[in-house]
């Protein structure tokens, strides 16, 4: 197992040096994908990855293609530098960094599978948006016909890299906020067990947010009707999955 960390990163230069020291903190290497940020923010990202050419490396995109086209990119990037797993976590400070080990151990444990986080919130987190994760959360197990995928809007999780960049070779993934979800369920279409990991999650230390209510909801929407579709092809296939006999695919580990 040769793991690393991709970080997507649009106009959090007040957060991202503390991320970045972070992941370092651990030993780990880390990719940054600047997604087409404004100057002073690419001006701190050219600064990072200059003080630590070693462990930090800048993927820079010339225009914003969101988070799912810079995680794709930066998921790329890692796999032509050979390693095996990566753990997205997000620029703005909303992650527990000091779980980043737990991640990696259970992937260690289990190196197929997508190691998914699962929030545990503290009072900063806004009601709306924490109410409306649950209309997400049903149609994520009508299209998998299962509760395996505890949460799958965190976008605190390690990918096995191989599997992941296969799907984006033959799937076109959402390119916003739609990204998290539908690679998730779609990597679960193709037989990748999913472990669920509590940690817990802020909202943010920069208070900067990209979520743009009308446009990200659209695109949310006609995810979830995509992915029904998915699901009604694949219905056959999730049935026999569901019933066959082995050992579940469901694991919670307690906080």
């Amino acid at each position: 197992m040769k793991p690393c960390v991709v970080i997507p990163v649009y106009n959090h230069g007040a957060a991202i040096g503390a991320v970045a020291a972070a992941v370092r903190g651990h030993g780990l290497p880390c990719l940054l994908v600047d997604d087409g940020s404004e100057p002073g923010c690419a001006a701190v990202l050219d600064a990072l990855a200059a003080a630590d050419p070693a462990g930090i490396e800048l993927v820079r995109l010339a225009r914003n293609q969101g988070k799912g086209g810079a995680m794709e990119a930066g998921l790329r990037r890692a796999l032509q530098l050979g390693y095996s797993h990566a753990l997205q976590i997000d620029a703005d400070g909303q992650h527990a960094t000091a779980d980043i080990p737990r991640f990696f151990e259970l992937a260690a444990q289990h190196p197929a599978a997508v190691i998914c986080g699962c929030p545990v919130y503290d009072d900063s987190v806004p009601k709306g948006r924490l109410y409306g994760r649950y209309a997400t959360h049903v149609w994520v197990w009508i299209n998998t016909l299962s509760f395996d995928i505890r949460d799958s809007m965190c976008g605190f999780r390690v990918y096995p890299l191989a599997p992941t960049v296969a799907l984006f070779d033959a799937v076109r993934i959402g390119r916003r906020m739609d990204f998290d979800t539908e690679i998730v369920v779609r990597l679960y279409w193709r037989g990748l067990a999913v472990v669920n990991l509590p940690t817990r999650v802020t909202y943010p230390s920069d208070g900067v947010s990209h979520f743009q209510v009308w446009r990200d909801n659209l695109l949310i929407s006609r995810m979830h009707a995509r992915l029904f579709g998915g699901m009604l092809l694949r219905l056959p296939l999730l049935l026999a999955r569901k019933f066959r006999s082995r050992k579940p695919r469901l694991r919670r580990v307690a906080p």
